[in-house]
């Protein structure tokens, strides 16, 4: 149950269209689910706003199989599924209706959701390089309900690329700058933007740029204000990350 249809239910108590009774009961559904190797956090939309997601690297295809289907089986439209890896994709077609990225290894079983953020989340990379990184990051917005702009290859290499978009950059709601070598897209970004801008170090780059140490490190040091950092070849947390800004509207307290 997400957070939408909880409100839904007790409108209907309210106003008198459901019997306390029968509230209770389908809240009282079992708030996780032992399958023996994960136990599923069903309750996790109605406290966090967004379902639990499956992160596929170290889990076999029959794991990975059997947790998407009780995702499924107890009403989640749409499941996320991280680094997968093609042989559990070939599994899961077999019986769940899949979409697979085989660039950012993203798999969504289910439908898209129509999105329902309040603004744009532009994804922007340094090179084409980065692109399995900055797909799981808009492959991730996009099925929490998203709309996604791209803006791919305007590394600071040639910065004329990302000035000739800049209108995507002074409109977007949250931007997600990924880059690798130097890492120096996101303080360029940070220094036009007036939004949140999540910084992503991937590990391209020559020896020197040790596995992306050398662009975390360039983030986190930015001088440009309102940048934050996620982990290195973090495409789906700084996903994840915008979305939330990008559903977030005034809260009262206790709202």
């Amino acid at each position: 149950m997400e957070k939408k249809e909880l409100r839904a239910l007790l409108e209907q108590v309210a106003d008198g269209r459901l019997d306390v009774d029968t509230a209770a009961l389908r809240l009282r559904e079992t708030p996780f689910e032992d399958l023996g190797y994960a136990k599923l956090d069903h309750h996790r939309a109605i406290r966090q706003g967004i379902a639990e997601v499956i992160y596929g690297a170290g889990k076999t295809p029959e794991q990975i199989l059997g947790i998407a289907s009780a995702m499924r089986a107890h009403g989640q439209k749409t499941v996320l599924i991280t680094r997968m890896r093609e042989d559990a994709a070939a599994l899961l077609r077999q019986t769940l209706p899949l979409q697979y990225d085989s660039l950012s290894h993203v798999g969504i079983v289910g439908e898209i959701p129509q999105p329902d953020g309040i603004g744009t989340i532009v994804v922007a990379t340094g090179g084409t390089s980065d692109l399995p990184v900055a797909e799981e990051a808009a492959k991730t917005a996009e099925a929490l309900g998203n709309r996604v702009t791209r803006l791919y290859d305007v590394g600071v290499a040639g910065i004329h690329r990302l000035f000739a978009r800049q209108d995507d950059i002074l409109t977007a709601r949250v931007i997600i700058a990924i880059a690798g070598m130097e890492g120096a897209l996101a303080s360029v970004i940070g220094g036009l933007a007036d939004c949140p801008v999540i910084a992503v170090p991937t590990s391209v780059g020559y020896g020197a740029s040790f596995g992306g140490l050398s662009a975390l490190l360039s983030m986190l040091n930015s001088c440009a204000s309102g940048v934050s950092v996620v982990n290195i070849d973090n495409g789906y947390g700084a996903g994840y990350l915008a979305s939330m800004i990008n559903h977030m509207e005034g809260k009262s307290d206790g709202k």
